[in-house]
């Protein structure tokens, strides 16, 4: 098993983003169908699991589907042989995100997240995303005392920006950031540097580009209306589908050149990037579970890695997430 580091632990080099099993991806897993993709995935070699307060659906009968519910019922059994990460600070507000890092909510929040995990402590805990109503050094000072009080062990924020990190880094140690990063989303490359000086671990969410680079899906696919927000983004449609097939394209030669698949080529090259960057792909399909964790053993050459990477400077594409 491939291992990278976080903090002093060691994780398995892909980890798995949970988020799917309830949210975004298609209607809520039950309860105990998706703890079942959860000890599936631990049975696989994940050590790595990712959830968040705000990771919700709506089940059938109009109950709230939590993540963190399915994940604590899935990881009971092996709650001291993984590294569980969870984040706080999110809610949704319909089509958009409500934002909320105050130290009482982030203490609101990380109670309530233990106790739909069922655990006396979480691993890692991220400020999902930044609030603009609280400075980092505050956020900062909270994560601090939750470490104090062992509730968390590590902390880290989501979708960072270099000088956020660098200001709350010197209030409290950052352990890992979780910014978007894949092939088709390369905007936060600008931050590695950091990372380095800091000794920061970069955990790498989407990284397959919400699916499209596994190949799995085209223009034509329908996604279920309502529940899967894949539908409405822009590398599924029209010029941004044709501008991503480019990349498919070529990733698809070297993934049959080494017969493996263009998902496993596309985790290959971040984990080739740099040797702090951990991505998390979700699914809730063993066969794909399967795929991705062994992606960790899929080498790629400098020579291919940085040929992929030239190629790639070349392109452009229209991808969720705001950037090109």
């Amino acid at each position: 098993m491939n291992m990278r580091k976080i903090g002093t632990d060691e994780v398995s080099a892909i980890g798995l983003g949970c988020m799917g099993i309830t949210h975004a991806s298609g209607a809520p897993m039950s309860i105990e169908d998706g703890a079942k993709v959860i000890e599936t995935a631990h049975d696989l070699g994940y050590t790595l699991f990712d959830t968040a307060e705000c990771y919700t659906g709506v089940y059938p009968d109009g109950t709230t589907a939590y993540n963190e519910e399915v994940v604590g019922k899935g990881i009971k059994s092996f709650r001291n042989e993984i590294f569980l990460a969870s984040k706080c600070g999110v809610q949704h507000g319909g089509d958009h995100l409500i934002l909320d890092s105050s130290p009482e909510t982030i203490r609101k929040s990380v109670e309530g997240s233990l106790k739909r995990l069922g655990t006396d402590h979480i691993d890692l805990y991220y400020q999902h995303r930044i609030d603009p109503k609280v400075e980092p050094e505050t956020v900062a000072e909270t994560m601090a005392a939750l470490i104090k009080e062992g509730k968390i062990r590590y902390w880290g924020i989501s979708e960072t920006t270099e000088e956020y990190l660098r200001r709350a880094h010197a209030v409290c140690p950052v352990t890992a950031i979780q910014n978007r990063y894949s092939m088709m989303a390369r905007w936060y490359e600008t931050i590695f540097q950091a990372c380095e000086e800091l000794g920061v671990t970069y955990v790498a969410f989407s990284p397959l580009a919400n699916g499209f680079l596994s190949g799995a899906y085209t223009d034509k696919t329908q996604f279920e209306p309502g529940a899967d927000f894949r539908g409405n983004m822009p590398q599924y449609k029209g010029e941004g589908y044709q501008k991503g097939k480019a990349l498919l394209d070529i990733i698809e030669a070297l993934a049959a050149e080494k017969n493996v698949t263009t998902a496993q080529i596309s985790l290959a090259w971040i984990l080739s990037r740099k040797p702090y960057i951990i991505p998390i792909p979700g699914s809730r399909k063993t066969a794909r579970l399967k795929e991705n964790l062994e992606a960790a053993n899929v080498v790629l050459t400098k020579e291919e890695s940085d040929s992929i990477t030239e190629k790639l400077d070349g392109m452009e594409f229209d991808i969720f997430g705001g950037h090109k």
